[in-house]
């Protein structure tokens, strides 16, 4: 179980379920679209049962979902290593997606989608499926922990140094991408350093290189006159200045602000919440599992303005709705899978900038609601499969207790999907998908789902 820690103060109050804010079907559905990947009904009552603190331990512990295949690490795995000895991109992006599909630790994905996309490299650059998974695994395995660690990791990876031209980093000509970018998307933000800095940041970074696919810091590359970084004088080198910038206070707010991305809507935490979600990191040597326990176990996690105000990324919005539909025998092809999110707007392994993915509202445009409504129809005929294999969407409802009829079938996938225990407003959202119809079949309650799919609501966590 989760070991419980000190909140900072009271933007982070402590949730308990009340008459105004109760423990209901809305907030375990809330909590899953948002710190995973959607949940199955059987996992969204059992946590609805078992109450918010053992739900929000399940996502802290890498419990919360039942893995539908045996042995997935060893799958998982095994996939991995096919994806690097093929060089296959595609296969890598397929790897990933299965990850995200079927792994039981599913807030461990959504941070490595969050930091690859803070993080962002490219492999159109790095040119390397097997440096690009290695960066991934990182993200996975310390994405949590503390951020210092994880920066320090990034930094000296080699996707990252290819990524950022570190090796044409010389004392006589120095190349200032990778020191840049340290302090403006990293760690610091705009505002907060000089083009000063930044030219002696590059310097202090000189004989960094990321040859052969391994770290090696090159002594006679280094430039050994002394450097003023952030009023801080010295011959700093390049564990100096990740020293000197984790210590500035700009770099707990700006983390601070990206935890509050990630799981909270838009607009919802403001400067007061995030100066003192960013006072507890200094506090736990910033520590990112900390403050997402914090968040994840708060009241403005779960107040009804952060419901359904957040717009859901591709990968959020494919995996979670086959994860919820329980498509797992057999499951999409996460081949296809990984071609439709590059449809959606988000090609793995493939940001577009150095900035990563706009995400909130840039995900919406006109081009991708025609996409994300395309996709809903495509995963209710069963198209991603391969061989095409259309899901029985009434048998899943009537195996949980719908009852065989259009309102108990929209009924169900109304709770199911987005937490609503009166479909009423979504009547007009399926439109004819059930009209005129006393019983329904597999092919009407496709149709139904792929309405749902497509509607509004299914694209906000």
């Amino acid at each position: 179980m989760a070991k419980t820690r000190e909140q900072p103060g009271s933007q982070w109050e402590r949730y308990q379920s009340d008459d105004h804010s109760p423990w209901n079907l809305r907030r375990v559905v809330h909590l899953h679209r948002r710190a995973g990947f959607a949940a199955t009904w059987t996992e969204l009552a059992r946590d609805l049962k078992d109450g918010p603190e053992a739900a929000v331990d399940r996502l802290l512990d890498g419990k919360a979902c039942d893995s539908p295949v045996g042995d997935f690490d060893a799958i998982a795995r095994l996939l991995g290593d096919a994806a690097v000895a093929s060089d296959n991109p595609p296969r890598l992006k397929a790897w990933w997606l299965y990850r995200m599909l079927f792994s039981p630790d599913p807030l461990a994905e959504r941070l490595a989608l969050t930091w690859h996309n803070r993080f962002a490299t490219s492999n159109r650059k790095v040119n390397s499926v097997a440096l690009m998974r290695q960066q991934n695994d990182l993200f996975r395995q310390q994405g949590r922990g503390r951020f210092g660690e994880l920066l320090i990791a990034v930094v000296k990876h080699p996707a990252m140094l290819v990524w950022l031209d570190a090796d044409s980093n010389r004392k006589e000509h120095p190349n200032e991408n990778l020191a840049r970018e340290l302090m403006e998307l990293f760690t610091l933000g705009v505002g907060n350093y000089t083009e000063t800095d930044v030219k002696d940041a590059a310097r202090a970074l000189t004989g960094w290189t990321g040859r052969s696919g391994e770290f090696r810091e090159v002594p006679e590359y280094h430039d050994l006159f002394p450097k003023t970084i952030l009023g801080k004088t010295g011959d700093f080198h390049g564990d100096d200045l990740l020293r000197i910038l984790l210590e500035h206070p700009a770099t707990s707010r700006r983390l601070a602000r990206r935890i509050c991305e990630l799981l909270m809507g838009e607009g919802i935490a403001g400067d007061e919440a995030v100066d003192q979600l960013a006072a507890g990191l200094r506090e736990h040597d910033l520590e990112v599992g900390w403050a997402i326990e914090t968040v994840l176990r708060s009241n403005a996690f779960f107040s009804e303005a952060n419901i359904g105000s957040r717009v859901q990324g591709p990968m959020e919005f494919m995996v979670g709705a086959a994860r919820a539909l329980e498509l797992f025998d057999p499951p999409p092809s996460t081949l296809l899978l990984a071609e439709w999110g590059a449809t959606l707007g988000q090609d793995l392994f493939h940001p577009p900038t150095v900035f990563g993915w706009e995400g909130g509202r840039g995900w919406i445009n006109t081009r991708s609601v025609i996409a994300r409504t395309n996709f809903a129809g495509a995963l209710a005929r069963g198209s991603l499969s391969n061989p095409p294999h259309p899901p029985d969407l009434l048998a899943l409802a009537q195996r949980h207790g719908a009852a065989s009829d259009p309102d108990g079938l929209l009924g169900f996938f109304a709770k199911l999907l987005f937490g609503l225990e009166d479909a009423s407003e979504l009547s007009q959202t399926v439109g004819t998908a059930l009209a005129g119809a006393d019983e329904v079949t597999a092919d009407s309650a496709g149709r139904l789902v792929a309405a749902l799919l497509g509607s509004p609501r299914a694209q906000l966590g």
